[in-house]
């Protein structure tokens, strides 16, 4: 199954970075879109685009989506091994082979290797085959409209409306219940933006044509700020004692610091400096699997904000680059779903922002497991524990 959940990251990132327009949500609903018109008409989208506004309607399942976010309650091992399956290597490294001469031009023009862009390829569609059964127009209509995080969505709206109005898609463009639409689940906005007509036949068609896929994901995958000839992650063995409160994504070190502290190749070799700097990486804790991550794993959670799919989507592009499975180690037993809402009602009583309890170990429930962890004397790895949810 493609991934839809990863959606609401990847809309705020893009509302993020355009321009800030009126946020009104709720109401009546004929009213609340005549507003949306009359934006829509400022930016130069014409009759055509303005009707498909008029015809769309509230869609509730798109409404019960946003509120289900379950999969990423999963552990990385629990996550990766459900996504990463034999069929995605397989049907992967046929069209990296199929395909050769179009992912050759955007690894040329976009400085994006094949494995990258199959990897997201393979996550959000299945290669094309499930692209998502929303009324794109409807979907993200309900979602500004309602009042739960409209920021999220309202920036997407006109940018469909555009795409629409010029004929690039149909009015009933169906995608993820999100707005996403085609073979690598596009927001409307980096479509406008981003697209790339890499067949030559003067459109994109980011649904049914594999070239205008490929160039346009990796147009998009440059925008985010990818770096050329630059790795992405690296699988690596950790020591059983370091100075793990040096550890974590962001603190990014010389390989030559993390092999003076004990961190090896997999298979017990010493790292070789390469002259990049890295941060490291644990999704489950020092006692599982670990990672190198550069620069150029920002990019997936830029993609991306979920840690565990940004995890997958790296791993799975290093799998079809030739790399071997990981190695799980055997991580500390962690939280069920009841207790990690308990461990961040807890942090969150200790004036920590975990965002919703939600039982979702985020980016900021991570965080404030590691400052505790500190606090407390513990090994400093965001991995939360029974043993840690008893002593706070």
């Amino acid at each position: 199954m493609p991934l839809r959940s990863k959606a609401l990251a990847a809309l705020f990132l893009c509302a993020t970075a355009l321009p800030v327009m009126a946020q009104e949500c709720g109401g009546d609903f004929e009213a609340w879109k005549q507003v949306v018109a009359n934006e829509a008409k400022a930016a130069g989208v014409g009759a055509v685009g303005l009707d498909a506004l008029e015809d769309a309607t509230i869609d509730d399942r798109a409404l019960a989506r946003d509120r289900a976010q379950g999969v990423f309650t999963q552990t990385f091992i629990q996550f990766s091994g459900r996504m990463i399956s034999a069929y995605r290597l397989k049907q992967g490294a046929a069209n990296m082979k199929k395909y050769a001469d179009v992912f050759a031009r955007a690894d040329q023009q976009f400085g994006v290797q094949a494995p990258v862009i199959t990897a997201f390829w393979a996550l959000e569609t299945d290669f094309g085959a499930v692209q998502g059964d929303f009324h794109t127009l409807s979907a993200l209509v309900t979602l500004s409209h309602d009042c739960r995080r409209p920021q999220i969505f309202r920036p997407q709206l006109v940018p469909l409306l555009e795409l629409i109005d010029r004929g690039v898609l149909p009015a009933d463009v169906k995608g993820a219940w999100a707005g996403e639409i085609g073979q690598t689940q596009i927001l409307p906005s980096d479509y406008l933006l981003r697209g790339v007509d890499g067949d030559g036949d003067g459109k994109v068609d980011l649904r049914n044509s594999v070239p205008d896929v490929i160039m346009t994901t990796a147009n998009k995958v440059l925008s985010r700020g990818w770096k050329r000839d630059q790795p992405w992650i690296e699988e690596v063995r950790v020591p059983d004692e370091m100075p793990w409160d040096q550890t974590g994504r962001t603190n990014k070190l010389p390989l030559s610091q993390w092999a003076q502290w004990g961190v090896t190749n997999p298979n017990g070799t010493p790292l070789v400096d390469n002259g990049l700097k890295a941060g490291l990486a644990m999704p489950m804790g020092r006692k599982g699997p670990a990672f190198l991550t550069y620069d150029n794993f920002d990019v997936y959670l830029e993609w991306n904000q979920s840690f565990t799919y940004a995890l997958t989507a790296a791993n799975l592009a290093a799998r079809l680059a030739g790399a071997p499975q990981f190695d799980p180690r055997t991580p500390e037993t962690g939280l069920n779903n009841d207790q990690m809402k308990a461990l961040q009602t807890k942090l969150e009583a200790k004036g920590y922002d975990v965002g919703t309890v939600d039982g979702i170990l985020g980016t900021n429930t991570r965080e404030a497991i590691r400052k505790e962890q500190m606090r407390l004397g513990l090994a400093v790895d965001g991995w939360p524990t029974p043993d840690l949810l008893g002593k706070l």
